[in-house]
């Protein structure tokens, strides 16, 4: 197997009230997700048994880490081992945009498809 590339419109976009997610990658392995939000979506603190990263492109996010919030903006990279607490949310004015990385996939994509 050769590369995987994803261009531009090439790719699933969900838009929902408060975000937009578009599926960049799905694959049993890896799954990449552009997820767009407002200060009204947030995900609250939960574990995996894979990896989620998370790299930060436009706004401020907090982010979850155990039990205490750490705001970051663009061009930061945070990632949850398995097993580690973790969630984010927007603290506003404005839009938030990260690239999330999943690996292994863990359904991710398929939550976003079928809410």
């Amino acid at each position: 197997m050769g590369a995987i590339i994803s261009r531009p419109g090439h790719a699933e976009r969900f838009v929902r009230k408060n975000r937009t997610v578009t599926i960049r990658l799905d694959r049993p392995d890896l799954s990449i997700h552009e997820i767009e939000f407002d200060n009204t979506f947030a995900v609250a603190g939960h574990t995996h048994s894979h990896v989620d990263a998370m790299y930060v492109l436009d706004g401020q996010v907090e982010f979850l880490d155990g039990d205490y919030y750490v705001r970051v903006g663009p061009g930061t990279l945070i990632a949850a081992p398995p097993g580690a607490r973790h969630g984010f949310r927007n603290p506003g004015p404005g839009l938030a945009r990260v690239l999330a990385l999943h690996a292994p996939d863990g359904g991710f994509a398929q939550v976003i498809r079928d809410t």
